[in-house]
């Protein structure tokens, strides 16, 4: 797993998800670059594909600087 800082905080790819999405995912992958800049600040942007229940698979998309984020839903 890859961990990265976001907003100034190491973070691991289920509590990425759960930022994102409220509450912790069952499952989570590796965080990539999303090779896309925050809409908001200009930032780097990454993702991570999460399940957050097991019918679902999500993938969500979140500044590392800013409070910016969105989901493919």
């Amino acid at each position: 797993m890859s961990n990265r800082v976001v907003e100034g905080r190491m973070v691991t790819p289920k509590r990425l998800a759960e930022l994102v999405e409220g509450e912790a995912p069952l499952e989570a992958e590796a965080i990539e670059d999303a090779e896309r800049d925050c809409p908001e600040c200009g930032e780097n942007v990454i993702s991570v594909g999460y399940m957050p229940s097991v019918t679902e698979f999500v993938t969500a998309y979140k500044c590392q600087e800013c409070s910016w984020s969105e989901t493919d839903r």
